[in-house]
């Protein structure tokens, strides 16, 4: 098994490779935490850290046979978490930042449940940063977009697979960002972020292309889609989903919107406004027994 534990804070084609793994290969990431371990403790604000080293990524790993217009899938077999997280509000950020003082707080995470004031509640492991490189240029792991990135879909877990479009000659997969716990449209500014390790399988789904992101978890199939307004965002995530079931049903695109209307769900993953981050939202439908599959497990 390859383990990577070198990291980066861009997507970009222009990154060495961490690691080079055929289609199939179990990679182990070992992560930062989304402050690249500059949170030591209650005493450090987001106010006094290096605002550039957020959201380090862990890679990029070069997968062999991967070309633009292909489609890569990772499926997240485990996450491991440390024994400790922080919860923290930021200046200016997400719909209570006017109602919420600047504040770190340490989350005991041993033994898979959070301890919280007097709360304990279950851990829930997830990703937040995961995607292949753009074609060109360089995305700070702080963004989301078509590539994937800074996601922050808490539907990414283990047992999820996750796919992207492949842009550049290899993929150049990375991952990191990882939260104990995190809420739809992470409210208050931060989920429990952490470090720890996760075991991925990279799959290679050839002449397969795709506009955005997508996640199979739960017994559903979402399309992961970002931008300022959220008007857009859902239109571009609901015209992705709508386009796989044209493709795989035969259907006409007026009969997968009316599909979509009667069993697709949309959600927020990530809504930090006021801010600059953009949204990040999913649409979604179950994974049909009857139907073929919107995905191949081959290609």
């Amino acid at each position: 098994m390859i383990t990577v534990s070198d990291f980066v804070f861009s997507f970009s084609p222009d990154h060495p490779p961490a690691a080079r793994a055929l289609p199939g290969e179990v990679v182990r990431f070992v992560t930062q935490d989304c402050f690249c371990g500059q949170v030591t403790g209650e005493s450090v604000l987001t106010t006094e850290i290096d605002m550039t080293r957020l959201n380090p990524a862990t890679g990029p790993v070069f997968v062999e046979g991967a070309e633009p217009g292909d489609a890569l899938f990772a499926d997240i077999l485990s996450i491991d978490i440390a024994d400790r997280g922080y919860l923290c509000t930021l200046p200016d950020y997400g719909p209570l930042g006017g109602w919420s003082e600047l504040r770190t707080r340490e989350v005991d995470a041993r033994g898979g449940v959070l301890r919280f004031n007097d709360l304990v509640f279950p851990a829930r492991p997830m990703v937040g940063v995961i995607g292949t490189a753009p074609s060109e240029g360089s995305v700070s792991c702080e963004n989301p977009g078509a590539h994937g990135g800074n996601m922050d879909c808490k539907l990414v877990e283990a047992g999820a697979r996750t796919f992207f479009p492949v842009r550049t000659s290899g993929a150049l997969f990375q991952l990191g960002d990882l939260h104990a716990s995190m809420g739809d449209g992470e409210i208050g500014g931060s989920g429990v972020e952490t470090a720890g390790s996760v075991l991925v399988r990279l799959g290679l789904l050839k002449d397969f292309p795709l506009d955005w992101p997508l996640v199979e978890s739960r017994g559903m199939i979402h399309a992961v889609a970002s931008g300022p307004e959220f008007v857009d965002t859902q239109r571009e995530a609901a015209r992705q989903m709508q386009r796989l079931i044209t493709a795989a049903w035969g259907w006409d695109d007026t009969d997968a919107a009316l599909y979509l209307a009667a069993r697709g769900d949309s959600a927020i993953c990530q809504s930090c406004k006021p801010s600059d981050s953009d949204i990040v939202l999913r649409v979604g439908v179950p994974l049909e027994p009857s139907m073929p599959r919107l995905v191949p497990t081959t290609r």
